[in-house]
């Protein structure tokens, strides 16, 4: 193994975000064991990277300890999408927070150092706008989202803890509304949720009055991210928002995919959901700050590549 190669475990990485994660380590020269339980994730988002001498795939629930030597640990592991997490709230939390516990001690246990994929969702719906890491946020503890919201929150609280307590090498990064190509069609959000009825041309579905707001980072900039927050220095733990901080409303976002899929879908509207955010928007200047990262994919252009991916998707 040469100087820089590592070995890197990721959890949840046959999932959207984790198999593009994949793909970058593996292009980096990296030794990947990825590792899935394909409740969320598909083995299609890593066929590109199962005949590589230098992946490897496991099927693993993070419920359950994992005996395995790495140099660096991505802890992304969990259902994202309301749709997913609230299917089995119980099982959400479990993973979320069991799953944080046992790769903290693998972490511990090899010397590693560890990501936590956190999220913009322990801000709850914010008082405060946009959100800055020093927000402790405002969330219902005991509401339909909290199984998500509060497991990422006490995933957090351990890292810190595992980091004070037995000086482990922590990351935690909070992530913002992602999209990109290998999402799941039916995971309820709303990018996905719109292109798939554009393209069907079936009329799109907007939750609330459509002024709610939210933004979109497209998946190559939030794995940029990822990667420098990896390998920023030792003594930097976050927590760190990113995200894109270009600010759009579910009624804007809806028009532009219309737009862009040349359909003729109408757009319907219906209730919003129990504890949905009215508004959510990362302040990134700490990323900005300490490794040189912003987001650099428009939405218009991110959204073509998106579109693309599930007009292809739908015809196979």
């Amino acid at each position: 193994m040469s100087e820089n190669q590592q070995r890197v475990l990721v959890t949840g990485g046959a999932g959207f975000l984790g198999s593009h994660l994949c793909d970058r380590l593996i292009e980096a020269g990296h030794d990947v064991l990825c590792v899935d339980n394909f409740y969320t994730g598909s083995k299609a988002n890593v066929d590109g990277l199962l005949a590589h001498p230098r992946f490897e795939l496991m099927r693993h629930d993070v419920t359950f300890p994992l005996y395995v030597e790495v140099d660096r640990i991505f802890n992304l592991a969990c259902p994202a999408s309301p749709v997913h997490y609230q299917h089995d709230p119980v099982q959400t939390t479990k993973t979320s927070v069991h799953g944080a516990i046992n790769m903290l001690g693998l972490a511990k246990r090899v010397g590693a150092r560890i990501l936590q994929a956190s999220t913009s969702e322990v801000y709850g719906d914010p008082e405060i706008h946009p959100q800055v890491e020093g927000y402790w946020g405002r969330v219902n503890p005991i509401g339909i989202r909290s199984c998500y919201d509060e497991g990422k929150r006490c995933a957090e609280t351990l890292f810190f803890d595992y980091w004070r307590q037995h000086n482990l090498e922590v990351k935690v990064m909070r992530i913002f509304n992602t999209y990109g190509p290998r999402m799941h069609p039916n995971d309820g959000r709303v990018v996905s949720n719109f292109i798939v009825q554009a393209l069907k041309g079936e009329p799109i579905t907007i939750y609330g009055d459509g002024t709610q707001t939210r933004s979109f980072c497209y998946v190559d900039d939030l794995i940029e991210g990822m990667l420098r927050l990896m390998e920023s220095p030792a003594d930097f733990t976050g927590p760190v928002n990113i995200g894109n901080p270009g600010e759009f409303t579910m009624l804007e976002l809806a028009e532009t995919v219309v737009r862009l899929v040349g359909g003729t879908s109408t757009i319907v509207y219906r209730p919003l959901p129990s504890d949905d955010p009215k508004q959510r928007q990362p302040d990134i200047s700490l990323a900005k700050a300490t490794f040189d990262w912003e987001p650099k994919v428009g939405l218009e252009d991110g959204l073509k590549e998106t579109i693309a991916y599930f007009r292809h998707r739908l015809q196979a």
